[in-house]
């Protein structure tokens, strides 16, 4: 295994699971190969070599990243390591706070439903559909 400050190239798949955007390489070999990773705007291979100064765009759900390679790692480490091997957008950080901030106003604006209905409730609504 190489040194970590020697490294002029890394995976794609190994810096994506070190950099901590997936749980594990089969996760980031998943999400690069279903189109979610995109490297300089170019759609990527698992084996491609990321380089400092490159700039991702990673797909995680809801979620968007636009991320500028600041460092290389194939291996993982602490959170706060991994932190230090991008840079996300301001942008892009801006945009993920308000999307998760319209995500919980959508939720506390949301009927909340009363549990499990009742025996009366089960043929109030059968004698609605017909039933009884």
């Amino acid at each position: 295994m190489t040194d970590d400050a020697t490294l002029t190239a890394v995976r794609l798949d190994k810096w994506l699971w070190a950099a901590r955007f997936f749980k594990t390489r089969a996760l980031a070999v998943t999400a690069i190969e279903g189109g979610k990773v995109h490297v300089d705007g170019a759609k990527a291979k698992p084996g491609r070599g990321v380089h400092l100064g490159n700039r991702l765009t990673i797909r995680r759900g809801h979620e968007l990243f636009e991320v500028h390679v600041t460092g290389l790692s194939e291996s993982r480490g602490p959170a706060t390591v991994a932190m230090t091997l991008y840079q996300e957008s301001e942008a892009s950080l801006q945009a993920r706070q308000q999307q998760q901030q319209d995500y919980r106003l959508g939720l506390l604006s949301r009927p909340v439903a009363g549990g499990r209905p009742t025996k009366k409730d089960r043929r109030d609504w059968q004698r609605h559909q017909g039933e009884l």
